[in-house]
Order: structure tokens, then C-alpha cells, then sequence
């Protein structure tokens, strides 16, 4: 379905709720992935936040890499509750996050 990992959005989801501390990283791990996991995780924060549904996540994924202006790091960054709307986004698509989560975390 999705060339990106939940674990790898789990991570950013996190990174994102530590934002202060851990903006660098953010930054390096999303300029680290390819072009096309970065277009599904932009998608998939644009599903968790009702700007498409589930059922057009093929169609948002097309749309984050034509309107792709800015750094993808900098796009999330600035983008309000981008950790709860990840979070959102993957349990949207029947994914779960919480375990993901939690294997990043080591638990």
C-alpha cells in the first residue's frame, strides 16, 4: 500500500510532539527519505487532518508532490497538531500507530 513505514511515522509523529528539542533531527529524517515516502507522509497528515478522505489517498499523494513548493521538513514544521494528525491519519487508514509508537520507543 505505502512505500513509507508506520515506524517511520510514528518517529516523526514524536519528533513532532518534541519539536523544541528534536527540530534538527526532524528535519535530517524527513530530508533522508525518498521523494515519494515524503509525498505519502504529507498525504497521510493531510488525511488525519480532513483534508482527504482515506478513500483518496492516492489522489493527495499525487497532490503533495505537485504542490511540493518547500522543503517537506519545513511544510510539516510549520503545520499546526502535525503529531495528532499523523496520529490520525494512520489510524485513519487502519494502522496502528500506538504500537508503532511504542516500538520506536523501545517499550
Amino acid at each position: 500500500m505505502l512505500e513509507i513505514s508506520v515506524r517511520k511515522v510514528a518517529q516523526v509523529a514524536l519528533m513532532a510532539r518534541e519539536l523544541e528539542r528534536a527540530e534538527a533531527e526532524l528535519r535530517a529524517f524527513v530530508d533522508r527519505m525518498s521523494e515519494d515516502q515524503q509525498a505519502e507522509l504529507v498525504a497521510i497528515m493531510w488525511v488525519g487532518r480532513g483534508s482527504f478522505e482515506v478513500e483518496e489517498l492516492r489522489d493527495a499523494i499525487q497532490t503533495a508532490k505537485e504542490e511540493a513548493t518547500i522543503p517537506t521538513a519545513d511544510y510539516l514544521i510549520g503545520t499546526p497538531h502535525l503529531a495528532d494528525n499523523l496520529e490520525s491519519g494512520l489510524e485513519a487508514l487502519g494502522l496502528d500507530v500506538q504500537a508503532a509508537e511504542q516500538d520506536v520507543m523501545g517499550r
